[in-house]
């Protein structure tokens, strides 16, 4: 079943983050379906958090569906390189997401291998935010703002973790945030091979 709009439109975008570990995201474009486990993420806070694109309303082209309502895709170009998957969470004008750091390959994995150039064994092939969305065919901005609730890129539902399975840690890559570098916003299932290096 896939995630309603409520789940997305919470107001606390680290308890989302925490509760998408698990989840199982979707991808379906040109009649190929592929399914990941979804095993990290981080947090990015619209207010009061200088690594989030659209802290303290800042508002541009790139960040602009990260006012829409929860539940929206916002995927980006890092690096002038890779395009990262984000899931906008809480209600229009606030700015959260929560970026897919990495998941566990489900279905599809033949395809995810095709697309990635790597062998459908390696755990590099989805075990990072550039490769993921590769191996899950997210590469141009085209899937930028995409419903979650429609039918080319969606979440669905799974049994929640146990706190006791997830690991806490500051974020990757956002030292120039300053103090909010220090958030303890990544989360990961403990003990999961399939997730990012630092």
């Amino acid at each position: 079943m896939k995630l309603p709009r409520d789940f997305y439109e919470r107001a606390d975008v680290t308890r989302v983050a925490k509760e998408l570990l698990g989840k199982t995201l979707h991808t379906y474009f040109d009649n190929e379906h592929t399914v990941v486990r979804i095993t990290e993420v981080e947090a990015y806070a619209g207010r009061n958090d200088k690594a989030c694109h659209a802290n303290n309303g800042l508002r541009t082209n790139r960040t602009e569906v990260m006012y829409h309502c929860g539940g929206y895709a916002y995927v980006y170009l890092c690096y002038g390189m890779h395009h990262l998957f984000n899931v906008v969470t809480n209600v229009k004008g606030m700015a959260d997401a929560v970026l897919v750091r990495a998941g566990e390959p489900i279905e599809g994995v033949s395809i995810m291998s095709k697309r990635s150039n790597k062998p459908e064994s390696d755990v590099k092939l989805t075990s990072g935010p550039s490769t993921l969305t590769q191996a899950l065919g997210i590469k141009t901005k085209k899937h930028y703002g995409l419903d979650l609730l429609a039918n080319q890129i969606w979440l669905e539902d799974a049994p929640g973790l146990n706190k006791n399975n997830i690991v806490t840690s500051t974020r990757i890559g956002v030292g120039y945030a300053e103090e909010d570098a220090l958030k303890p916003w990544r989360f990961y299932i403990k003990n999961n091979q399939w997730i990012s290096k630092k």
